[in-house]
């Protein structure tokens, strides 16, 4: 089976704020976030380095093919270090670059990022745009060179419906625009189902538009109160498909935040060990889906190697 993660972050150092608070690297795969000390990767990782070779080594391990390294503002503008990443390794990365979309002026950054330095997605954290709109003059030129350049937009949008209006304006002014939705349209916790919310319902239908996709990275920390096997999460899974179909649906880990409380292999094992799901299900959410959307070529054999504890 092929096995791809839609949703992953890489980086070498976070030094940056959000919100007026801090977010550094400190060590032992800790992090300083939003003015708290937190545990942001497993403790082995000693120098605090997201680098791409602790990660293939994990997904090497887990038998995962190759990965989407998306961008967040929680963590910095991280272009430099993914653009050497995708140099490195093609056939392992798909990388997006990301621009400041806070401030005016993002456009050319975008430009640059797509035409001079080979960028094959660009990356928008939706949800902390602080009301910026998705239909501004700025980013519906954006969003038209993207079109143009056949680059992906991979998005997160806020909790429930308020910028589904938005997008949809987007999605019919550049038809042809690829767009991943991430984070499962920010499911609700286990306590509010997310099927019984109508916002949600409709930030998920926008799947239902040729182009768009609806990728689950860090489905598991929704869904971490409950934790592993996390039977909410594959009833929301079930409640996409029904609604977009099981073409539109694909996994994603949220490396390396959601590998503190679950080994790297946990973020889709529970998907593959229901019995909610059909293999076909499986096979198209866990990579066929993600292997078409983004254009993964090659992928490695990577054979399962027995723990020695088995």
């Amino acid at each position: 089976m092929k096995i791809i993660d839609a949703h992953s972050h890489l980086w070498l150092k976070q030094d940056t704020s959000w919100d007026g608070k801090p977010i550094r690297s400190l060590k032992n795969g800790r992090s300083i976030f939003l003015g708290e000390e937190v545990q942001m990767m497993p403790p082995f990782i000693l120098d605090s380095q997201n680098s791409a070779e602790v990660f293939l080594s994990n997904m090497d391990y887990a038998q995962v093919g190759a990965a989407v390294v998306v961008q967040e503002f929680i963590d910095g503008l991280q272009n430099d270090y993914l653009e050497t990443v995708q140099q490195q390794y093609p056939d392992r990365f798909f990388c997006c670059g990301m621009a400041d979309y806070r401030q005016p002026g993002f456009y050319a950054q975008a430009q640059q990022l797509i035409e001079q330095r080979g960028f094959r997605g660009i990356a928008i954290p939706g949800h902390r745009l602080l009301g910026k709109p998705l239909t501004s003059d700025e980013m519906m030129q954006m969003f038209r060179l993207m079109e143009q350049k056949d680059v992906v937009l991979s998005i997160t949008l806020e909790d429930g419906d308020r910028q589904v209006a938005e997008l949809s304006e987007v999605i019919s002014a550049c038809p042809q625009l690829r767009i991943a939705i991430g984070h499962l349209g920010m499911a609700n916790p286990p306590q509010t189902p997310c099927w019984e919310n109508p916002s949600w319902r409709r930030q998920i239908a926008l799947a239902q538009n040729p182009n768009v996709m609806i990728e689950m990275g860090g489905i598991t920390w929704l869904y971490n109160a409950e934790f592993y096997p996390f039977p909410s999460a594959i009833c929301a899974i079930r409640e996409v498909i029904d609604i977009a179909g099981a073409d539109k649906l694909m996994w994603g880990s949220d490396y390396p935040r959601t590998i503190t409380a679950i080994t790297y292999r946990m973020s889709y094992d529970f998907i593959l060990k229901s019995s909610e799901l059909s293999d076909t299900e499986k096979a198209l959410i866990l990579g066929e889906n993600a292997c078409r959307f983004y254009g993964f070529k090659v992928l490695p054999d990577l054979p399962y190697i027995k723990n020695m504890s088995e």
